[in-house]
């Protein structure tokens, strides 16, 4: 089976316990406005344009095929609207142009994680899929996994846990560990930041709950957003009532995305950086709420 990956990066350490190969399939059907993925919003393949990285060479605009690239007053201009999405452009072999997305089958993501299974056997590791959202492309994430597991890997998925429930009670038999992301504690807020309210993705959260299985709540904190007292209290009170949340993570917002949104044509939505002080507060007063242990990634 195969499907569309946009990065397959080895020996991580911070996707899970031990080293981790970790794959990242492409598409996720919310938007988040502090994404630092833009990159995985769209499951087909895109063209990145790092204008900063080009020298004007001019080979790109003889390579397109549909005249989205020029050179005006030694500038490039690319226009977007124009791209057919043929890639011809991405094999002048530049650092401005790239192509963001390839298919790839399900056995070929196996044998690439298995070139690292004596690092997993040793560390306790395994293989990670995240994305974009992984569950979007639910048959080939599935195929993944069931494969991973006749291979004997450890195997996680890092979820915003927004789909059907029987597609999570599904994946849940091939996965060891889930990821899950906790965004936003209201409803209607959570509906402003990331498109969807958080109904369904509570209900799949205790429902891989009920079901015994292993979870990380992973929470990302952003300022100016979901960095309040009713937020905190959320966070330690889901924990607090779920049995089978191992620990929650702490993700402060962090800008390492910025570069994608001007190379994809998108908006980026400004938003402040915490400082340590901020990380250490926010850390302090979800600890003080729940009984279990907190992490700041």
């Amino acid at each position: 089976m195969n499907g569309t990956v946009f990065n397959i990066q080895r020996f991580c350490v911070n996707d899970g316990p031990g080293i981790r190969t970790t794959v990242f399939l492409k598409g996720c059907p919310l938007k988040c406005v502090w994404c630092h993925n833009p990159e995985s919003h769209k499951a087909e393949p895109e063209l990145m344009f790092y204008k900063n990285k080009c020298v004007n060479c001019g080979r790109c605009v003889v390579m397109c095929k549909s005249g989205c690239h020029s050179l005006c007053n030694s500038s490039h201009i690319f226009d977007r609207h124009k791209c057919i999405k043929c890639f011809e452009c991405t094999k002048t072999n530049c650092n401005a142009l790239e192509k963001v997305g390839h298919e790839i089958s399900s056995d070929d993501i196996i044998t690439e994680v298995m070139k690292d299974k004596i690092f997993y056997d040793n560390s306790g590791g395994g293989i990670t899929v995240s994305g974009g959202e992984p569950l979007f492309q639910f048959d080939f994430l599935l195929d993944i996994l069931k494969k991973a597991k006749a291979h004997g890997l450890h195997t996680i998925i890092e979820t915003c846990g927004f789909t059907t429930q029987i597609r999570i009670k599904q994946i849940s038999e091939y996965v060891d560990l889930f990821l899950f992301d906790y965004k936003e504690t209201d409803a209607k807020l959570h509906k402003e930041f990331t498109g969807f309210d958080n109904i369904i993705i509570l209900n799949n959260l205790k429902t891989l709950n009920s079901m015994g299985k292993s979870i990380i709540l992973r929470c990302p904190i952003i300022p100016g957003y979901n960095d309040r007292e009713e937020h905190f209290n959320g966070i330690a009170n889901i924990a607090d009532s779920m049995e089978n949340i191992v620990h929650i993570e702490i993700e402060p917002y962090h800008s390492l995305g910025s570069a994608k949104y001007d190379s994809l044509g998108m908006n980026e939505r400004k938003i402040t950086l915490p400082d340590e002080n901020d990380k250490k507060i926010w850390l302090a007063k979800i600890c003080a709420g729940t009984r279990k242990k907190v992490l700041l990634a």
